[in-house]
């Protein structure tokens, strides 16, 4: 599928800032195999002093330093993306109890190593709570593929779908006990179950296509920034991407913007401003499929 991507993010200080520095991580990446960024760019309004692209641990970053007074702040992506169909192969996950040894065997620490997603992360401490509802309903001939797919399906289950629950920062614990939450809460939990497991699991921050009700005419606007789980499964089968939100494998309406051990390292827009008092905050998204 290809697509055009484009996203506005718009905020507006009540007391003007006299400077700021952020980082952004807002263009899909090339994949091998995967995807491939055809053309992309942000723009930023005020116009920066600095505007620089730099690659990060996990592959790219973008950071922009306003130094001039600015009363609102806008930033913009437009990108065109190819995503290619991702075949869904044979399960050749081992079984829990031998992933041990399979990440004993994996010596490679690059971004793409299992051992970076295994332990607590910035945003995600350990939790009793959930790690006894990840094994819940855990057999032992089950394969860590099996495992992965059986959690995702139960959050999406007892989870509700409630922008109105949480807020960006809340814990995995928070949203744990409510039973509900948005995209970036049914991921956290997710990736915190899978590593109570022994189960290398990392964040995915990146763009859904959304598609309207039979019937109803689409919404300029109306797409979304949108998280899922990435989780390895052994030597054999390596990496592969669940949508806990959605209850389904990543797929060509996933299109990827970074990887990470949580939230903290995709975040789209992160950064410190010199001002005070508080601030409005507006955000559109637009997926569109190019026509051949």
């Amino acid at each position: 599928m290809l697509y055009d991507l484009s996203l506005h993010i718009g905020y507006k200080y009540e007391v003007p800032a006299s400077g700021a520095h952020h980082m952004l991580r807002l263009l899909p990446l090339s994949l091998p195999d995967r995807q491939r960024l055809v053309a992309g760019a942000v723009t930023v309004t005020p116009e920066p002093d600095e505007l620089a692209t730099f690659e990060d641990f996990f592959h790219q970053t973008r950071h922009a330093i306003l130094r001039k007074p600015h009363e609102t702040l806008d930033i913009r992506m437009q990108a065109r993306v190819m995503v290619q169909t991702l075949p869904v192969p044979a399960d050749f996950s081992p079984i829990l109890d031998r992933l041990p040894q399979e990440l004993t065997e994996t010596w490679s620490l690059a971004p793409e190593s299992p051992h970076h997603f295994l332990g607590v992360s910035p945003r995600l401490p350990r939790d009793r709570e959930i790690a006894a509802y990840a094994r819940k309903d855990l057999k032992p001939s089950m394969t860590v593929r099996q495992i992965a797919e059986q959690l995702c399906a139960r959050i999406h289950r007892d989870f509700k779908y409630d922008a109105e629950a949480t807020t960006v920062d809340s814990t995995p614990s928070e949203a744990f006990t409510k039973k509900r939450g948005v995209c970036q809460d049914f991921t956290h939990v997710m990736i915190v179950a899978l590593r109570s497991l022994g189960i290398p699991a990392g964040y995915v921050s990146g763009f859904l296509r959304t598609i309207p009700p039979p019937g109803k005419e689409r919404l300029e606007g109306a797409d979304a920034m949108h998280a899922w789980v990435r989780v390895w499964c052994g030597k054999l089968t390596g990496w592969m991407e669940l949508d806990p939100t959605n209850d389904m494998p990543a797929g060509t309406d996933h299109i990827v913007v970074g990887y990470g051990r949580d939230y903290s390292d995709v975040a789209p827009v992160i950064g410190v401003l010199k001002s005070y008092g508080s601030q409005k905050t507006d955000q559109s998204v637009d997926v569109i499929p190019v026509k051949p």
